[in-house]
């Protein structure tokens, strides 16, 4: 990939929004979504001229890795126990294991098929399934009930 910063600056317009929303969906908090979105842009910018074939992907699989290390970083509280009743999804996704989460969003929330998702996380197709099926599983678990989630094609995951 050529370095012409015309290249990066394209990729920037269509993917900044995309980034933004999957670091959301993986935190919860607006503002370190705009900022862990930031920081993986940065590096991708860096990064130009040895990113390879599949931008996007790569800049997924940064996102994933900055909330993860983010999470290391600081107490989520996502241990504490609730009061009885009902949990919202965002809540729930945010206490299901951060390999876990990011498979269920970017296959549902993102659209991402099972290969693109491992092509982001840079694992096979197969730990994708099990780890999106387990993930599926547990917020079903939180949220009181079986969870029916249809993906692309009308395919479900129960």
């Amino acid at each position: 990939m050529a370095d012409d910063g015309s290249g990066f600056a394209a990729f920037f317009e269509r993917h900044h929004a995309e980034l933004s929303r999957l670091a959301y969906l993986l935190t919860g908090d607006a503002a370190a979504a705009d900022d862990l979105a930031a920081d993986a842009l940065g590096r991708m910018r860096r990064a130009w001229p040895r990113v390879g074939d599949d931008p996007a992907a790569h800049a997924r699989g940064l996102v994933a890795t900055l909330t993860r290390d983010r999470g290391r970083r600081r107490l989520t509280g996502t241990g504490r126990r609730e009061a009885a009743g009902t949990i919202g999804l965002s809540d729930a996704l945010r206490r299901l294991p951060h390999r876990r989460r990011v498979c269920v969003v970017l296959r549902y929330a993102s659209g991402l098929t099972e290969d693109e998702v491992a092509r982001a996380l840079r694992v096979s197709p197969g730990t994708v399934r099990s780890r999106t099926a387990k993930g599926v599983r547990q917020l079903g678990e939180l949220l009181g009930g079986p969870l029916v989630v249809t993906g692309l094609g009308g395919r479900e995951a129960r």
